[in-house]
């Protein structure tokens, strides 16, 4: 089972002759005790065009030290930190040490590799020695590492214990720097790596250049990508694409989709809260693109990925839509009265939810580790690395966009004067969820437009973001009653009283009667701002 530790540290650059400052009196340093010295050995892996490291991500094997074995360090994002975590942030996953990267490490990057073998690329051997800063009770806050490292290109496999030379740089290198890397749990981490920070610079120690350690080992002993940039998703071809031009702003945003789908990838197989959510969004947005810039982009290319990503977001659905239901039929036992909650009605909502969560979790893992989203993310990592672009993509982005958002947003308008028709029931409740993915996609269109557009396009987001929201509770209340039902059938089969499941379920009809009412105010805002107001763009 991999432990994972949540690093932050900074890094500083250092020499054979730096002296650390007494750092005793440092914010809320008490005391720096000395910790001895480690020797350590560690080999890094990647691909051979090393998307790890151009996705900032290392996989090592080390020994040495207090933590040998296997780590894996992936970078969190700022919305994980919540602008609380100072300096550079990464999850550290760990496992024991073995001969072969472990499965449980290689599976977090599975939607980087892409299939491709990890190998090691180079070899750091470190003399390290550590510093505690410890607080007046003697609790440790940060630990400060003086470094030197030497840094060796890795042999080819089945090749002797000598590197070979390429060209480009020497195959070894040799440097000393500093890390200060917080220990201790609670608040004041940024402020306890500030004044040390200030404490160093006034010893005349400077941050280091480079970000990691791997980082600079890759650049001092010419261990470049063997043909590949490190990250293709980021660049690759899909230059072709004139700044201005449709194609440049439909691949921006296209692009950022496909980050984030193969972000997420790694936080999906942790359950890191809203995970599942994002990734299926980002699938959904990228769908949408292609539908709706079909001709800016070629649909004999685009169709076949769309049906794919329909595909993994419905998988992904089936975690994400119990997640979502489990956490509204909550909400809603906790607000009745309690003399109005009959029965064993919270265990037996606790027991169908762990049911559900244990289901859609073993699926969403099977998708994740099946051939079929690894072809996926192949062709996703082709088409941003080879764009099919179209004569379209050549033009001025204000005009081409704004047209095909035009299209949507009357789709969108056919789509609820239809349901605002329908007769209530079935037939409304359908009418209004194909009204609410009218909207998504809608939405999402004028997202993708936004730099070409400017504000007229963000407020028209706004409201039909407004739009969807609306049409979207009325969903859930479909779906929630309909999951009330079975809830309520099984306690009656159990002997158990229905009225609270019966309550809920009355209740849910009325918020989506109210969501009815609320629609034609809601979607009015958005026909008269609608895309008139910028049919000059």
């Amino acid at each position: 089972m991999a432990d994972i530790v949540r690093e932050v540290e900074r890094k500083y650059a250092a020499t054979d002759e730096t002296q650390l400052p007494d750092l005793t009196g440092v914010d809320r340093v008490a005391a720096v005790v000395a910790r001895g010295v480690e020797h350590l050995d560690a080999v890094y892996y990647d691909t051979a065009d090393q998307r790890l490291a151009g996705a900032g991500i290392t996989l090592r094997r080390r020994t040495g030290g207090r933590d040998a074995g296997w780590h894996l360090k992936l970078p969190v994002a700022p919305e994980e930190t919540a602008g609380t975590e100072p300096g550079r942030t990464r999850d550290e996953v760990r496992a024991p040490l073995s001969d072969t990267p472990p499965q449980e490490l290689t599976a977090l990057v599975r939607a980087r590799a892409l299939g491709r073998e990890l190998a090691p690329v180079v070899r750091l051997r470190t003399r390290r020695t550590v510093r505690v800063l410890q607080d007046a009770a003697g609790a440790p806050l940060a630990e400060v590492a003086v470094d030197a490292v030497r840094a060796q290109r890795a042999a080819p496999a089945g090749a002797g214990a000598a590197p070979a030379k390429r060209s480009g740089g020497p195959a070894r290198a040799r440097w000393c720097e500093i890390e200060v890397e917080l220990t201790g749990a609670g608040e004041g981490g940024a402020a306890l790596l500030d004044a040390v920070g200030r404490a160093l610079a006034a010893a005349g120690i400077r941050p280091a250049g480079a970000a990691s350690k791997l980082a600079r080992a890759l650049a001092e002993t010419g261990t470049g990508p063997a043909g590949g940039s490190g990250d293709a998703r980021g660049g690759g071809k899909a230059g072709r694409a004139a700044a201005g031009t449709a194609g440049d702003v439909v691949l921006r945003y296209v692009r950022e989709q496909v980050r984030v789908i193969v972000e997420l990838d790694p936080a999906v197989r942790r359950e890191l809260p809203d995970s599942v959510h994002r990734m299926r969004v980002a699938t959904r947005r990228l769908r949408s693109a292609f539908r709706s810039y079909a001709k800016v982009l070629d649909r004999t290319v685009t169709d076949p990925l769309g049906v794919e990503l329909r595909w993994l977001a419905g998988e992904l659905g089936v975690a994400r839509d119990r997640e979502v239901l489990a956490a509204r039929l909550r909400a809603g036992l906790a607000e009745l009265p309690r003399p109005l909650r009959l029965g064993p009605v919270a265990a037996r909502l606790r027991g169908w939810s762990r049911r559900s969560h244990r289901g859609a979790r073993r699926e969403v893992l099977a998708t994740l580790d099946g051939a079929r989203y690894l072809a996926l993310l192949e062709a996703l990592d082709a088409l941003v690395d080879d764009p099919p672009l179209l004569t379209a993509a050549a033009r001025p982005a204000p005009e081409t966009l704004a047209r095909a958002v035009r299209k949507d947003y009357r789709r969108l308008a056919g789509r609820v004067t239809a349901a605002l028709a329908a007769p209530a029931g079935p037939e409304r409740d359908q009418a209004l969820h194909n009204a609410r993915k009218a909207a998504k996609r809608t939405r999402y269109a004028a997202e993708a437009a936004v730099p070409a557009l400017g504000r007229p396009a963000e407020t028209f987001v706004r409201r039909t973001k407004r739009v969807q929201q609306v049409l979207g509770d009325h969903q859930d209340s479909v779906v929630a009653r309909a999951a009330l039902r079975e809830l309520a059938v099984q306690a009656h089969r159990a002997g158990e009283a229905g009225f609270t499941f019966g309550l809920l379920y009355g209740r849910e009809e009325a918020r989506a009667a109210d969501r009815e009412r609320e629609l034609p105010d809601v979607w009015r805002q958005v026909s008269v701002s609608g895309l008139r107001a910028r049919s000059g763009a």
